[in-house]
């Protein structure tokens, strides 16, 4: 097996990888769902974290800072960054953002290291329109302009229509903040998966005739 099949078999035995009808940020109406809240043991984080870790070793990158984006980002990012130091003796600083500014104590949205003038990783679990990247961008960059957003991993890049009608939500990011989007599968990796193994033939068709209004080419 791959190691693309080998996520889509973890997320579909934990239960991460759901169909039926969800309504998502971006408005659309979607017959799957990927929801990273069901890794919630020790064992699954750390299956689920190296996935990433993979992905960040693969070529060499500039990192100051892992970012993980709330909330289920934030678990992510910091497995992330103890396997990085256990596996690989690379000793990463790590942050992430609150929903709501704290008004009391150390206030602000930002928690952890400081991360002004830094290359920094953002860390997420799914990118559909870039809604939540572009607003968790914006964050970063109020803290200091002279941060840079060197690369985003994400489990699940749905491939889909940014904003901008025209262009797909990696392309979107790529063009606006000059960065690079990695994912460990993207949809069309799903579809290949069930169409292999024969499975969810009702789903697959459902997953396309969605792709045909809000996504994009593989």
């Amino acid at each position: 097996m791959t190691w693309k099949n080998k996520f889509i078999e973890f997320s579909l035995k934990k239960g991460a990888l759901q169909f039926g009808n969800f309504k998502l940020k971006s408005g659309r109406n979607s017959p799957y769902f990927f929801n990273s809240k069901y890794f919630y043991t020790g064992s699954d984080l750390l299956k689920l974290s190296q996935f990433y870790v993979d992905m960040i070793i693969r070529d060499p990158i500039k990192i100051d800072i892992l970012f993980g984006l709330a909330y289920k980002g934030i678990p992510i990012a910091t497995t992330i960054a103890i396997i990085l130091y256990k596996k690989y003796n690379i000793n990463l600083k790590y942050t992430f953002n609150r929903k709501e500014i704290k008004t009391y104590g150390e206030k602000g949205i930002i928690v952890g290291n400081n991360i002004q003038k830094k290359n920094i990783i953002i860390i997420d679990d799914v990118i559909t329109s870039g809604i939540t990247i572009q607003e968790s961008i914006s964050i970063i960059q109020k803290n200091s302009n002279d941060n840079i957003i060197s690369n985003i991993f994400v489990a699940l890049d749905r491939r889909e229509r940014g904003t901008i009608k025209k262009n797909s939500a990696i392309e979107q990011i790529k063009n606006q903040y000059s960065c690079n989007v990695f994912s460990i599968i993207n949809i069309y990796d799903l579809i290949e998966y069930l169409s292999l193994k024969k499975i969810y033939p009702e789903k697959i068709k459902k997953i396309q005739d969605y792709q045909k209004s809000y996504g994009i080419h593989q």
